[in-house]
């Protein structure tokens, strides 16, 4: 197998471990256009990177943790309902990174590698970035496991029981940050919330505890990249959409199989 085939793995095996538990917390608590506002917001932080010359993953980290923080003191005002703060801010920051990087004549950049990905471009230094930052957001999941779901059965009960819900909620949006800037070159910036979406939404219907589900989640989405890989090896199609298109597959054939119980 070539090196590329073997990085391009290895991230997607990564990426797929780490979105499986915060992809349940997406789908647990309805918050699929919170996912895709941090997403478009990312190509804000590509533009931010490339004016500055950072590192792009640290843009884009910046970036997606400024929107969190923005979305979580903005939605606390209740002056505009979530869905129309959320539209606003993912559209415009979509907008203003696409303006912001044709301005930026000495760089030239492929957008479809950051709109749809580049799986199959990952390099050694990108893997130290997907399973340092999988590493840093396994541990603090891990740890507040258990308050997050208290406070995604019931905020109210959760209040009352003296868990910080207001922190505990900023800390998911920025741990949703890291994934979606480490996960970027795996599926790109229109895709990402699928591979938090689909592998958990697959789950739910073959799992019947919290912990089973992430599990299952992950599993799903490594299976996922596996297959969408093995496609875009032999078939020669585009690595980042055919992962996808593999998750909704096994999205298919499980809710086929497994039809809900009236």
């Amino acid at each position: 197998m070539p090196d590329f085939m073997i990085y391009a793995l290895m991230g997607g095996l990564g990426v797929a471990a780490i979105s499986g538990p915060l992809g349940c917390f997406v789908v647990w608590r309805r918050m699929a256009y919170f996912g895709d506002t941090l997403a478009h917001s990312a190509l804000m932080g590509i533009a931010l990177g490339l004016l500055l010359d950072i590192n792009m993953n640290i843009a884009i980290t910046m970036v997606c943790i400024f929107i969190a923080t923005a979305l979580v003191v903005l939605l606390k005002q209740r002056q505009l309902a979530s869905d129309t703060l959320l539209g606003i801010l993912a559209h415009s920051s979509l907008s203003i990174g696409l303006v912001v990087v044709s301005f930026i004549e000495e760089v030239r950049i492929d957008l479809t590698g950051y709109l749809f990905g580049d799986l199959l471009a990952i390099s050694p230094a990108d893997l130290a970035w997907i399973y340092g930052g999988a590493i840093v957001v396994g541990l603090l999941l891990a740890i507040i496991w258990k308050s997050l779901l208290m406070m995604t059965i019931h905020e109210e009960l959760a209040k009352v029981e003296g868990l910080p819900v207001d922190w505990l909620r900023l800390i998911l949006m920025l741990l949703f940050s890291i994934v979606i800037a480490v996960a970027m070159k795996i599926v790109g910036v229109l895709l990402i919330t699928a591979m938090l979406i689909i592998p958990a939404a697959t789950a739910r219907r073959v799992s019947n505890t919290p912990e089973s589900m992430a599990i299952n989640a992950s599993l799903l989405g490594m299976l996922s990249v596996i297959l969408g890989l093995t496609l875009s090896y032999f078939s020669d199609t585009p690595a980042g959409p055919s992962v996808v298109v593999s998750a909704f597959a096994l999205f298919t054939l499980i809710y086929l199989a497994k039809p809900q119980k009236s």
